[in-house]
């Protein structure tokens, strides 16, 4: 054990980092030792199981017990290629093992050794059995090999097993000196191991038990950190004093719909109309900070009309945030035509707003000329000021995270906030997640919106599929296809972590039939080249993703396959079918959210699941979506069946409530119910006891906080 080094030493301190390598370090997001240590595997190798030749599987990755049979003989074929080979055996075969670029391996291996070799086997031109470019490690009586090697994000001139070898440093030097900042009450309530032991097996485990145990300390450790955060908000949200809006009637605005209010609708209106005009605390208004969840078109967008409404009538300007242009512009057009009518000024503020037109709208909105700005990340610039905002609304809250959030509440402290979000949370999960916001849930839906009939099916419904696609659009609708992935890796397969820290599962790579955005599109243009057919995904150009989901919209083309970027989209009611391919992929609250793209017109609508996957699990987590249309009765059936990961992992993966150090890279595999419900009742007694951390026994935590995020009074 060294002294030399502590957590917060840069990284550029450790033996042989030099300069180079510590900004490519410093790219990859690790600036500190700290960094270093909390930069864990994207995946393991499982090198432990011993696999025979004679058992010729090509398809995976295998260890194989070796005995060197032959001297290496090396050539060099091209300039700057060199070839290396040389047999070994096991009791059921022999293997012609290939090295390129290795000439140093002829003075590795000998006749008689015996190496444990990680790799794939292949046949060549000839039918001889090889083995390409393996990892290798000589086996030694007595010595004990690793049996699950960790495997890291690399990058230009870092390799996995260089950044293991900078990692093993760290560990070794700095851990031991780390404190535990998780009070050890907390820790013995839960049944935890240290966090020395967590971050050391996280890196290079002992075993599976220990890999286990690792991962469950530090999920638990990210739930409980987030909950704190959640909890410390909550406190500083009640101290909040915000804008005191003046009563009016909102009449004027009712009488201007086409439809009558659900009651769920009226509810959260009633809430929000209590929170900023009629709610008071020692004489004065608490800042609002509420949100609307309910199901994809259930009606949140008139709430929130009607709260910008409120503003409005009391002399406030309003800003609402959506995550994309095309979201910005159906509600300039939606508010417009709604508030427009009724005196309010309504202006559009998004990345592609010309120049001049920016000029011209923040200087109306400085001088109070606009009522309520629709707008995306633009409202975010430093350029952006208010002459007397009053009211934000994030709309499909989850793509902000809390610190652009924040971004916007800073240019005025005093004013409301309202966020809004179609992710169906359970009760359960509810408090713990949103415990900082008041909740209103719209739990029904407009009258007249028909029901979307859901269909499993697997892969030998193809072609009943495809003739069902061409018949939607030859009677004048429209589909989506919605895959799991953009593109396949080269080799067909993809990595992927099991949900589960029960199941002890590894991570590992496996030959799977993914469906991907861009491939499927070139499949089906050649299967159905009547249909226009377009592709979207996250990865495109902004310009590019509006062109083609306008020209969706608009009704130009037929048939959009996409990934999940459809989830926040824009209106399309002719949008008659959805097909979801690997379904099995997604969280049901996730495949809930999508369904909801369609059936929001006159035409019946279908949604047909595809999924290969027979496990008794999988097949019942769909037959829900078969059966089930409730968003809140899904979420709990999700919730029962996968755990919170489920909905943990669409956090980590959307930014959802983010900032610093609130990511979820373990808690989005936990099934244990037990071990979330743990860690946030543990944070918030915590929190409630002492809302400031000013506790001297609280200090660690507090520093904790203070390093996971920027400060802990913005958590919010």
């Amino acid at each position: 054990m060294s002294g030399r080094y502590t957590s917060d030493t840069p990284v550029g301190a450790l033996s042989g980092v030099g300069k180079v390598k510590a900004e490519k370090l410093n790219k990859m997001g690790i600036y500190t030792i700290h960094d270093l240590l909390y930069h864990f595997p994207r995946a393991y190798e499982n090198r432990a199981e011993i696999h025979r030749l004679g058992e010729m599987d090509t398809e995976a990755t295998h260890s194989y017990a070796l005995t060197v049979s032959s001297t290496v003989i090396g050539a060099k074929l091209k300039a700057n290629l060199h070839i290396s080979r040389l047999r070994a055996f096991d009791e059921s075969g022999s293997v012609e093992i290939i090295f390129f670029n290795a000439p140093f391996v002829k003075d590795v291996f000998h006749v008689g050794d015996t190496f444990r070799f990680y790799g794939r086997l292949s046949f060549n031109k000839k039918r001889i059995l090889t083995l390409t470019n393996p990892q290798y490690e000589p086996i030694i009586e007595g010595v004990v090999l690793d049996g699950l090697i960790p495997v890291y994000t690399a990058t230009e001139g870092l390799t996995s097993k260089g950044i293991g070898k900078l990692i093993k440093q760290a560990v070794d030097d700095v851990l031991p000196l780390l404190d535990d900042p998780l009070p050890e009450s907390v820790r013995v309530n839960s049944s935890l191991c240290t966090l020395g032991y967590a971050i050391k097996n996280a890196h290079f485990p002992i075993d599976e038990n220990a890999l286990y145990a690792s991962r469950r300390r530090l999920a638990f450790d990210e739930m409980f950190y987030f909950g704190l955060g959640i909890s410390l908000s909550a406190v500083k949200r009640e101290r909040a004093v915000g804008k005191s809006f003046s009563p009016c009637s909102l009449k004027p605005l009712t009488d201007m719909l086409p439809y009558e209010l659900t009651g769920a609708q009226k509810r959260a209106i009633n809430d929000i109309y209590y929170d900023t005009v009629l709610k008071k605390t020692n004489g004065k208004t608490p800042a609002m900070s509420r949100i609307i969840v309910g199901d994809v078109g259930c009606g949140k967008t008139v709430c929130a009309a009607a709260a910008i409404y409120i503003s409005y009538k009391s002399g406030f300007q309003s800003a609402l945030m959506v995550p994309t242009e095309i979201l910005a512009n159906q509600h300039f057009k939606d508010l417009e035509e709604l508030l427009g009518g009724l005196g309010l000024r309504v202006a559009l503020l998004t990345g592609s707003t010309t120049s001049s037109r920016k000029n011209k709208v923040y200087e109306a909105m400085s001088n109070g000329e606009v009522d309520v700005v629709v707008g995306t990340h633009a409202l975010l610039t430093d350029k952006v000021n208010f002459s007397n905002l009053g009211l934000i609304v994030t709309d499909e809250q989850h793509r902000f995270g809390v610190e652009q959030r924040g971004v916007l509440k800073n240019k005025v402290e005093s004013a409301h906030m309202l966020v809004m979000s179609a992710t169906p949370i359970p009760r359960t999960l509810a408090l713990a997640l949103y415990g900082d916001l008041d909740i209103s849930r719209i739990d029904e839906m407009p009258k007249g919106r028909q029901r979307t009939d859901t269909f499993v099916v697997d892969e030998s419904y193809r072609t009943r599929i495809n003739d069902f696609i061409s018949k939607q659009v030859a009677l004048g609708g429209q589909c989506y296809v919605v895959c799991p992935s953009i593109e396949q890796n080269e080799d067909g397969t993809e990595e992927f972590i099991p949900v589960g820290l029960r199941s002890q599962s590894m991570i590992s790579t496996s030959s799977y039939n993914l469906k991907s955005a861009v491939d499927y599109t070139e499949e089906l243009r050649g299967t159905l080249p009547q249909l226009r057919i377009e592709c979207l995904h996250g990865k495109m150009k902004v310009q590019e993703k509006n062109r083609i989901m306008t020209a969706f919209a608009s009704g130009e083309v037929d048939v959009l396959v996409s990934t999940t970027v459809i989830e926040v989209g824009v209106n399309v009611p002719n949008a008659s079918l959805m097909v979801v391919e690997n379904a099995e992929r997604f969280g049901l609250s996730q495949l809930h959210q999508l369904r909801g793209r369609i059936g929001r017109g006159t035409r019946k609508s279908y949604c047909i699941l595809v999924s290969d996957l027979k496990t008794e699990k999988a097949q019942a987590r769909l037959n829900v979506m078969r059966t089930t249309h409730d968003g809140y009765e899904i979420a709990e059936k999700d919730l029962l069946l996968r755990g919170p990961g489920d909905f943990l992992s669409s956090i980590s993966g959307d930014n959802i409530r983010q900032s610093g150090g609130f990511n979820f890279r373990f808690a989005s595999m936990c099934d244990d119910n037990e071990l979330f419900s743990s860690a946030f009742s543990q944070a918030k007694s915590i929190a409630d006891k002492d809302p400031d951390l000013l506790n001297i026994d609280n200090a660690p935590l507090r520093a904790e906080m203070a390093h996971r995020v920027t400060k802990v009074a913005n958590i919010s």
